[in-house]
């Protein structure tokens, strides 16, 4: 049996060396990388293999058993999408709703505490009340807007501080302004290191890393990211391509194509790029030449 078996690089035919690369790269990069950024630098022959990598990736960064948060802790909804026509704010069409919890730093203190984001079917309060017991430690208070849904959704297990946004006479921004700081984060790096290119089925991977780099964003040392990552890795159950992708799609064959094996004409092919991993055996003792 293979050491990969069961892991997030079971039955890769890329070596552990660029695994490792890009996993340091996705860890020590100030807002991450996307695939075809990882697929530039690595020399993948395809962008599906840059992005099957990050993906596998992203499902290691959560780990089971994580610590809830505690303290005093804001919860509210953001809507992630472009801008459309239509209704704005809870309920819009085309976008997808995600819930944030973030720990309120101590008194005296600047700054904000550890987060947790999750993608929502609505804000009713059963569907909120998941993620909050989900998130958020029972006992802690929890400071919402004075949506409706939040005090059956809290019940008697959390301290509950309700602000009315409306008459309070100020910005819900100032009001909360943890939860609407990392929701701006949030659409900044989608925006930017993703150029807002995710699908709204692959968005709590996303958020999954997000999180990961959020909570981790003081560390002064950015190889205990890449350590923790890997020990991750290794404990978190192996994830095919097809269950990655959301809705697969048939490849289809064009009319007349050919049939067989294919060879490539020798005057057309590239000059392959120096790689220095690509000579290394990988994780089953196989020499590889493509990514």
């Amino acid at each position: 049996m293979s050491v990969t078996a069961g892991t997030i690089f079971h039955r890769t035919r890329t070596p552990l060396t660029v695994w490792f690369e890009a996993a340091w790269l996705v860890t020590t990069q100030k807002q991450g990388a996307n695939a075809l950024g990882l697929q530039r630098v690595l020399g993948f022959g395809s962008y599906q293999t840059a992005w099957s990598m990050l993906h596998r990736l992203r499902t290691a960064m959560v780990a089971d058993g994580r610590q809830a948060l505690s303290g005093e802790v804001e919860v509210d909804e953001t809507v992630i999408g472009g801008p459309r026509k239509g209704k704005r704010g809870r309920g819009a069409e085309g976008k997808t709703l995600v819930a944030v919890a973030v720990e309120r730093a101590p008194d005296g203190k600047r700054g904000f505490g550890r987060i947790r984001l999750g993608v929502i079917a609505d804000a009713s309060a059963v569907v909120l009340r998941n993620f909050i017991v989900a998130s958020v430690e029972p006992g802690t208070t929890v400071v919402t807007d004075a949506l409706n849904s939040y005090p059956s959704a809290l019940g008697a297990e959390y301290e509950h501080l309700a602000i009315n946004v409306a008459q309070s006479g100020s910005e819900a921004h100032e009001v909360l302004p943890a939860v609407h700081r990392v929701a701006s984060l949030l659409k900044r790096w989608l925006e930017g290191t993703h150029q807002g290119g995710v699908a709204p089925d692959h968005l709590p991977a996303y958020l999954d890393e997000f999180t990961f780099r959020f909570n981790r964003r003081r560390s002064r040392q950015p190889g205990m990211l890449f350590f923790r990552l890997l020990e991750q890795a290794v404990a978190t159950p192996s994830i095919t391509y097809r269950e990655m992708v959301a809705v697969p799609r048939p490849k289809k064959t064009p009319p007349n194509a050919p049939t067989g094996p294919r060879s490539r004409t020798r005057t057309l092919a590239p000059v392959p790029l120096e790689r220095p991993w690509r000579g290394h055996p990988g994780p089953h003792g196989v020499l590889h030449s493509d990514g």
